[in-house]
């Protein structure tokens, strides 16, 4: 438990006792939790440890139980906060889908909440352009007022966001009395390249230096340690441990979250042996001549079994290469041949990918790889209705197939009736796992598979792609995880502008290694 024997009213947040019951289930069994003025505090917990009932009290969408106690900013607050009550607290949030409308000017995006809570019937949209350019500078973020959402990158768009909640912020009364609050990031690095986070951290430290104070909410424990001075993990509900960020090692935090060691998955078969006489059908792989925006006449061989990581800077195609294969890419060229089968990669499409036993796990899980609003049960079964005909369909199979894959994967909740919207992310690769691997592809695609995944459920995401692998399937790891591709990898491809600048085998499979090819090929192309 945090020590909580001080003045609430020197704080930006306390919370004391709170608990939440849903049903007959607990999500919160009595949280404490402390922020001071200006710091950076790190939530970690693996999903379904409590961290999204706490911030949705937080916010006013759930009404927490009766007993617990809540003070914002050093002012006590009525429990329950209501819908929307948070910015009279001064509280902002910036969730991980970030609350951006990317058909919108930046302008327009900016202006929203005010637009929403205060009376105006006239905008002088010049005179907010001026000072919106001024905020923007001041905050070192160089866009242009009059372009759409859509056209900024990934880090201007969350820097965007952080900004934009900051100054909300700021308009709170109780901020300007107090000249403190209290901003709320959850996740807001995970869609975003690694190679972009640090610009992201450095205007997170920027406005904790102006008092407010930040609590960060990620499964990367790389990322907490970088950014946060202190940190707290839940685990069940309950606090389970709290430290100074720079006194505690990454493997003392995994620990904690875990509550035991961590069972690392390591790929020990670096020479890429698979035994032939175990697998009567094996996929071979040959990229020849790939081009779209960014690869550039690319060569690529994957053999039966093997996992090959792509990965480089920001821009380098390796983000580009997984659609490309799976004819998702505009202006796309080359040859893929697999098993014997020779395709033209320039009239190549999605349905003769999936004819080719090809898989695709795209980043976007919600987006583009399920279906959010169909339940867990529809979307592993996607693929595979036309096993369960040919007269009428079979709904008692297709229930039995989604439920012993749910308890294969260990997909949680274990209810295939579940909207897979409902899922975290981790659960949703899961899905996305299942749905593909019963399908047996002779070439399976990943891009960033463990991206927003607590520490828990990607090493049983590495265990699952090590099993496609260990079954005679060719596997291509297109990823900007370091870590992940220095477990996972028996080869690491690294791309600058598009062509292969570098390429590390088994043992010489690194973190390290891998962040000193990446830089150096990039700064050797440079020059």
């Amino acid at each position: 438990m945090p020590n909580i024997n001080i003045n609430p009213s020197e704080t930006n947040l306390f919370v004391r006792g709170i608990a939440k019951t849903f049903g007959t289930t607990r999500a919160l069994k009595g949280i404490d939790l402390v922020i001071r003025p200006g710091e950076v505090h790190g939530l970690l917990g693996q999903n379904g440890c409590g961290k999204s009932t706490l911030i949705k009290i937080l916010a006013g969408y759930h009404e927490p139980d009766k007993g617990g106690e809540i003070w914002i900013n050093g002012e006590k607050v009525p429990l329950p906060i209501e819908p929307g009550g948070f910015m009279k607290y001064g509280i902002s949030f910036v969730h991980q889908d970030l609350g951006l409308i990317p058909s919108l000017t930046v302008l327009e995006n900016w202006l929203l909440t005010q637009l929403s809570t205060e009376n105006k019937y006239k905008v002088d949209w010049h005179r907010e352009k001026i000072e919106a350019k001024k905020i923007f500078e001041r905050y070192g973020l160089n866009i242009n007022p009059d372009s759409t959402v859509a056209n900024l990158t990934s880090v201007e768009k969350a820097m965007f966001a952080i900004i934009r909640a900051v100054v909300n912020l700021k308009i709170s009364d109780i901020v300007k009395k107090k000249k403190r609050g209290l901003l709320i990031l959850d996740e807001p690095t995970v869609f975003l390249p690694r190679s972009e986070v640090s610009t992201l951290f450095g205007l997170v430290r920027g406005i904790a230096s102006e008092g407010i104070s930040v609590m960060f909410v990620s499964h990367d424990i790389d990322e907490v340690i970088e950014l946060t001075d202190g940190f707290t993990v839940l685990r069940d509900g309950m606090n389970v441990g709290e430290g100074i960020t720079k006194q505690c090692s990454k493997e003392k935090i995994v620990e904690i979250i875990l509550g035991k060691k961590l069972q690392k998955y390591h790929n020990t078969e670096r020479d890429n042996s698979v035994e032939d006489k175990n697998h009567k059908k094996r996929a071979s792989v040959s990229v020849r001549g790939a081009n779209g925006l960014i690869i550039n006449d690319l060569d690529i061989d994957i053999h039966p079994g093997e996992i090959v990581g792509v990965t480089g800077l920001i821009g380098s195609g390796f983000e580009e290469l997984p659609y490309i294969l799976c004819g998702a890419q505009d202006y796309q060229s080359g040859t893929l041949t697999i098993n014997g089968r020779k395709n033209n990669l320039s009239t190549f499409s999605p349905r003769k990918a999936v004819d080719n036993r090809i898989s695709l796990i795209p980043v976007d899980r919600a987006g583009s790889g399920g279906i959010g609003d169909l339940s867990v049960e529809d979307n592993i079964n996607m693929q595979v209705t036309y096993r369960y005909r040919p007269y009428f369909l079979q709904k008692k199979g297709l229930r039995q197939n989604a439920e012993e894959l749910v308890k294969k994967f260990d997909v949680r909740p274990a209810n295939p009736l579940v909207n897979f919207a409902q899922l975290s992310g981790g659960n949703q690769q899961k899905v996305l796992l299942a749905k593909w691997v019963q399908e047996q592809p002779e070439l399976l695609i990943l891009h960033e598979p463990s991206q927003g995944v607590d520490v828990g459920a990607r090493q049983q995401i590495y265990r699952h792609i090590d099993t496609v692998a260990k079954n005679g399937a060719a596997v291509l790891c297109s990823s900007s995880d370091y870590e992940e591709l220095e477990q996972i990898c028996s080869r690491v491809i690294i791309l600058v502008k598009g062509r292969i600048h570098g390429e590390l085998v088994g043992a010489q499979i690194t973190k390290e290694n891998i962040t000193k090819m990446c830089f150096a090929v990039e700064t050797e192309a440079a020059s």
